[in-house]
């Protein structure tokens, strides 16, 4: 099923683009020190009451996101400090932006990992895929 709705997301995307070529960097598949997650195992996470951090800007965060994520934006916001007051170096923690085509997420979760965070997951389809499935969002 979510293979199907990263096909549709990609396809509408693709269409809604304009016949330009753009290279875009992708985000890695795999972050040294975390688990990679699908949207699935990541609502598993979330209805385990896992803390879900959302690195994207605060205008997409506004726009959307996962229910109860807490933002703390890559680039303004995020650091160790700002991370321990959602989850201690022990503790879980889901961390994601917009998908594939975005690197805050690798990058946040690589910082991460360095500050010694033990269970980090990465939510690297990001919260468009988590939307199309229809868990919960605010």
């Amino acid at each position: 099923m979510i293979e199907n709705l990263r096909s549709s997301f990609l396809a509408a995307t693709l269409v809604a683009m304009p016949a330009i070529a753009v290279a875009v960097e992708e985000a890695p598949m795999t972050v040294t020190g975390a688990t990679t997650v699908t949207v699935d195992e990541s609502l598993e996470l979330f209805d385990q009451g896992v803390a879900f951090v959302d690195v994207r800007k605060p205008s997409d965060f506004e726009a959307g996101r996962v229910a109860g994520a807490i933002n703390l934006d890559l680039n303004d916001g995020f650091s160790q400090e700002s991370l321990l007051e959602v989850a201690g170096l022990q503790d879980p923690v889901v961390i994601y932006c917009n998908g594939a085509a975005c690197l805050r997420s690798s990058k946040a979760i690589a910082q991460a990992v360095s500050w010694g965070y033990e269970t980090v997951y990465y939510m690297r389809d990001g919260y468009p895929v988590w939307d199309i499935a229809g868990f919960p969002v605010e």
